[in-house]
């Protein structure tokens, strides 16, 4: 028996070792929706757990679920804003994170630098922690991102943004219920601070008690190495108050609350959450995906067809409101995509491997919206049929407009159009177009595709090009396209529109310059003091990406760019409808963090301003 589980051992290894990720990531999309648990650890395992994979030191194993429902002795970190009933969206994993500081156990090291650095809340949402040792926090991550962060941690890539050791991460099934009370809770608290923020005199109704209070920390600050309290946030809960003391002051003090995600906006008012939605949509779609457009190729490599189609794109929509990068082959099973963005283009002739339709049939199934430019995509039921003497053929079509208004105009074909299959459910689909010749062949058609929203616009003609394509072989076909170009265009914008995009071109606001702003008046001359010795004689503090050039008063003609910018040191000059200094004031509760501010309305990015 032993020879047998050494051979199975060596088999196992030589199968995946190399191959580690991919076993991780299939058992967990498996059994995920089995009553198990996924652990990822740094120790010898229970005899009731089932090790799946062993790097080094660490593990991988399944066991029997794990559930968590007494949530009393840990701290919400949900926005109030969320909907409790959203809390975990479905094909979702929540799961309890355990980190040490790097101290214990003579830890002298986090993650290998030399390999790619995971970072644990670019792959999770963390909805409550326990500070202690460890010091856990409960997240909840898509299947796909669950798996990263195991695969990660085994391979010594994962950093926890508090600068400790990740330990453990261990799979557990959350009562909803728990979720939800940990939530209301937080509401209740928050309500209940706004009360005590406007009681006259700043003074609670435990009086006395509370100057007692105040008393014995002032005399802990006074206490030697007391004052300098060096801000690790998360893994400290005195940082964790502090820290969100502060963004609760600027959330007060704003004109209009921060808008969390617009499928998050508060249950409380119902009346604004109309307007929250409406101001992320160009950011956002309702399924709260990021506002990513990504381009298919298939195996094709050139970089020209990608840039061709991309600055198509980018002629038609906002192109400040989203993002747009070439989704490769190889990414397609690999990234975790899928949540994250909210148009997939397909732009390639070539025939669609079966793992990639699937994954893009997930896509849909997640509210995704696909756009097909003469590609071999389809699905519902709709086929594709070849006409060899449509192929680079420039032809009339008739396409019909959302207000029952029909175009025509001349486009490029691929030789290829749709047909409607017997297994077609007519309720999902719709043509859009159809060619202006006797058989009245569909080239455009519009696809549903299950309960959240997902859908597909298909065509057949070239949208994408325009009468400089290399495709086009004639003056006469030259002609036609060039004189169907605006009407290209608006077709192309209405799709976007009908797939959920912002087509109309916002406007970039002028940059505005900095103030520099304090509820302290003492600590402000003290900030302008300290600031005479590190500024040059001409008030300029230079760093790589971006100079502040402190005035104490701005004249609307003095210009700010990305590259220079005022800041306004004089107080009295300050007045914004987005910003109330004194609501910001009333509101803060510590005694040096977030007391110096730096104001600006407009702005091309902040993570340069302090750059240096």
């Amino acid at each position: 028996p032993a020879m047998l589980i050494t051979l199975c051992y060596l088999y196992l290894w030589a199968r995946w070792g190399p191959r580690s990720a991919a076993l991780v990531r299939s058992t967990v999309r498996r059994l995920h929706r089995s009553r198990c648990s996924f652990t990822f650890c740094a120790r010898q395992p229970q005899p009731e757990e089932r090790v799946c994979l062993r790097i080094g030191g660490k593990v991988f194993c399944t066991g029997e679920a794990q559930f968590l429902d007494d949530l009393n002795r840990w701290s919400v970190l949900l926005s109030p804003f969320i909907h409790p009933e959203k809390l975990l969206p479905a094909e979702h994993i929540a799961f309890v994170t355990e980190s040490i500081s790097a101290q214990t156990e003579n830890l002298q090291k986090g993650p290998d630098s030399s390999k790619e650095i995971v970072k644990w809340s670019d792959f999770c949402s963390p909805l409550a922690y326990k500070p202690g040792e460890p010091f856990k926090l409960i997240a909840e991550a898509s299947v796909d991102n669950f798996s990263s962060l195991g695969i990660a941690f085994l391979e010594d890539r994962l950093q926890m943004d508090n600068g400790m050791v990740p330990h453990r991460i261990v799979s557990v099934h959350l009562e909803e219920s728990a979720l939800k009370e940990l939530a209301l809770e937080k509401e209740v608290k928050e309500k209940s601070t706004e009360m005590d923020a406007v009681t006259p005199a700043g003074k609670s109704a435990s009086g006395r008690g509370e100057e007692e209070k105040s008393k014995l920390e002032e005399e802990k600050e006074q206490e030697p190495g007391a004052g300098e309290h060096h801000l690790h946030l998360s893994s400290c809960h005195e940082c964790l108050q502090l820290e969100n003391s502060t963004i609760e002051s600027v959330k007060f003090a704003s004109a209009e609350n921060i808008p969390e995600l617009p499928d998050h906006c508060s249950s409380r008012r119902e009346e604004k959450e109309a307007e929250c939605l409406e101001k992320g949509m160009k950011r956002m779609n309702l399924a709260g995906k990021p506002p990513n457009i990504l381009i298919y190729l298939g195996s094709e490599a050139a970089k020209a067809r990608f840039e061709q189609v991309k600055a198509v794109l980018r002629e038609c929509i906002d192109a400040e409101s989203y993002t747009i990068y070439q989704l490769q082959q190889e990414q397609v099973l690999r990234d975790p995509w899928v949540e994250n963005s909210l148009l997939l283009v397909i732009a390639t002739q070539e025939p669609i491997p079966e793992s990639s339709h699937k994954q893009f049939m997930a896509f849909l199934s997640k509210g995704g919206k696909i756009l097909g430019f003469s590609s071999s995509f389809t699905f519902g039921g709709v086929q594709i049929k070849h006409k060899h003497k449509l192929r680079k053929a420039v032809h009339e079509l008739v396409v019909s407009r959302k207000d029952s208004t029909e175009v025509k105009l001349s486009l490029l074909l691929s030789g290829c159009v749709f047909e409607e299959g017997v297994k077609a459910d007519a309720s999902r689909v719709k043509v859009l177009s159809r060619l202006n010749n006797a058989d009245k062949d569909t080239v455009i058609v519009h696809l549903t595709h299950g309960s959240s929203g997902g859908e597909a616009i298909l065509s057949q003609a070239h949208l994408e090009l325009d009468s400089n394509s290399m495709d086009v072989q004639t003056e006469e076909d030259f002609n036609l396209l060039k004189m169907s170009n605006s009407s290209r265009c608006e077709v192309l914008k209405e799709i976007l529109t009908c797939l959920g995009l912002s087509c109309e071109l916002s406007e970039i606001p002028a940059l505005t310059p900095i103030y520099l702003l304090s509820p302290d008046e003492e600590i402000h001359l003290a900030f302008l003091k300290w600031l005479e010795g590190n500024v040059d004689a001409e008030g300029l503090r230079t760093s790589s990406k971006v100079s502040l050039k402190f005035v104490s008063s701005w004249e609307p003609k003095v210009e700010v760019t990305p590259s220079l910018v005022p800041v306004v040191t004089e107080m009295g000059s300050f007045s914004s409808e987005h910003f109330n200094l004194k609501t910001y004031q009333q509101h803060l509760q510590t005694k040096k963090l977030g007391k110096i501010l730096l104001f600006t309305e407009v702005t091309t990015t902040t993570m340069n301003l302090l750059d240096g």
